[in-house]
């Protein structure tokens, strides 16, 4: 559920457990479920809950008891109550992730350390090496100016434009802005488009990137849970675009960080109409674009532009995830006013991107469908082999089965990612957990588990994980410790 929005007692009904089969006074079955709700990111803070009345009516029981469910809550600050106005779900300042920064900036990892932190892949085997070797003469040539291309260079513009434009959506050199990577590209748009206080709708879970810069931004990021099934629910993002207006919505329809899912012409078209009507301009992340796993796509084919079907869509892409991450490669497409506007308040703090990486870019991009087939092949075995692992290993979680990308979200069947985390480092494995894809600490039943790294690491890892939760006594842990263990 989004931020501020009014519960009903239906939806309330729905999502929580059967309380007759709940051991333990009712009124503690209660907190223990609405707590479930909002820290495994089903409901966000800032839900508002029904009338103790209204509860107690729809789920038979006594109004004293919702009352003392309630009291509950507020004693383990997990609720508000605010005269006049209502109850509102909330979490204690101890749970509030403070952004996921520090991640990258690690010193180098020990030899035997397992890094499962990051989605990321090493460069294909001689790929950039053979187009680094090739750009001599066009270096040479470009070297003869002073070398500052704000809008990135006019041949590896009209490269990406065409690959849009083969996804139905038509674009041209003048569309399309090269950035320093997808991050780089995000934060310029909310450079030219967000002002301090502003609402940015997002996914939950989402990118924690993405979280970082909204917050960099003064902007705030009203989080939208997905639904059961791993997609939108949009009826939610429609009612938060509505009641909130946001800026700006972020979303990753295609391949989602850190779902895998691919979201659905309808929803996709659904939320647009919504986006529309609540004057909100969406943002299309398509940094996973291109790393399809289903197996009926064989070809290099990548999943028709969201642009395509609205265009005030602004789009971002990368090469970090075909290509290398260390390929500072990135791109915006919009169009071509707001792309003149983006160039303009790039220039500010940063005058243009590496002239050699993009003539790089222009070589692989060249046999891009090439790599990008050769990427897909080797995921999918990893994919296979991290969910074999966790089937036999953890029987008892519940891992995506992801369309694309290169992670799978993985539902634990207790709310303790965190110490988790923590233990499995001490122990050479780096994972993240849940709450670091949302605004302030929920999702702590779940962990996100690349596939990037090769198989024998991915088992041993998966091997380590499962030691180290069986020796985490999850039943003993209280409800709110995992609080404590969130780093600064």
């Amino acid at each position: 559920m989004a931020p501020s929005e009014r519960v009903g007692v239906h939806a309330i009904s729905a999502l929580l457990p059967d309380l007759n089969q709940q051991s333990g006074p009712r009124y503690l079955a209660l907190s223990s479920g609405l707590a479930a709700l909002l820290l495994d990111g089903r409901m966000a803070p800032g839900a508002r809950l029904p009338s103790e009345r209204d509860l107690a009516n729809a789920l038979r029981l006594s109004r004293a008891t919702v009352t003392a469910a309630y009291d509950q809550l507020a004693s383990e600050g997990m609720l508000s109550r605010r005269r006049g106005s209502g109850s509102y779900l909330t979490l204690p300042a101890a749970a509030r992730v403070t952004g996921p920064g520090a991640r990258m900036a690690r010193e180098r990892l020990d030899s035997g350390t397992i890094d499962l932190s990051t989605a990321s892949l090493p460069a294909l085997p001689g790929r950039v090496e053979a187009a680094l070797a090739s750009v001599t003469a066009d270096l040479s040539r470009l070297a003869r100016h002073n070398g500052y291309e704000p809008y990135g260079l006019g041949e590896l513009r009209a490269q990406i434009a065409a690959r849009y434009t083969q996804r139905g959506a038509a674009t041209t050199a003048d569309d399309i802005l090269i950035t320093n990577g997808a991050q780089h590209g995000f934060d310029l748009v909310l450079r030219l488009m967000v002002s301090p206080g502003d609402r940015v709708l997002t996914e939950l879970p989402t990118y924690p990137g993405a979280l970082e810069a909204i917050k960099a931004h003064s902007a705030r990021a009203v989080a939208v849970p997905f639904a059961d099934d791993d997609s939108w629910d949009t009826t939610t993002i429609r009612n938060a675009l509505l009641q909130t207006a946001p800026r700006l919505a972020f979303v990753i329809p295609d391949f989602h960080n850190p779902t895998g899912a691919l979201i659905g012409s309808p929803q996709r078209e659904l939320l647009l109409s919504a986006a529309r009507r609540a004057g909100t301009t969406v943002v299309v992340d398509e940094s996973f674009i291109d790393l399809d796993l289903r197996p009926e796509y064989a070809s290099t084919t990548a999943p028709t532009a969201m642009a395509s079907l609205d265009g005030t869509v602004i789009s971002i892409g990368s090469l970090s995830k075909p290509i290398w991450g260390g390929l500072r490669i990135g791109w915006i497409r919009a169009d071509s006013e707001q792309i003149q506007q983006l160039a303009i308040v790039r220039a500010r703090a940063d005058m243009g991107g590496a002239i050699i990486d993009q003539l790089l870019a222009q070589v692989l991009l060249v046999d891009l469908d090439a790599s990008i087939a050769q990427r897909r092949a080797e995921l999918r075995i990893k994919r296979d082999a991290l969910l074999d692992a966790l089937a036999v290993e953890l029987p008892q979680w519940r891992p995506t089965i992801p369309a694309g990308g290169l992670s799978t979200w993985v539902r634990l069947d207790a709310p303790a990612a965190t110490p988790l985390t923590h233990l499995l480092e001490q122990r050479g494995v780096l994972i993240t957990p849940g709450s670091r894809f949302a605004i302030d600490g929920t999702l702590e039943r779940f962990l996100r588990i690349p596939f990037a790294l090769p198989v024998p690491d991915l088992q041993t890892a998966v091997h380590r994980i499962a030691e180290t939760w069986s020796e985490l006594d999850v039943d003993r842990l209280p409800r709110r410790s995992t609080a404590a263990l969130v780093p600064a």
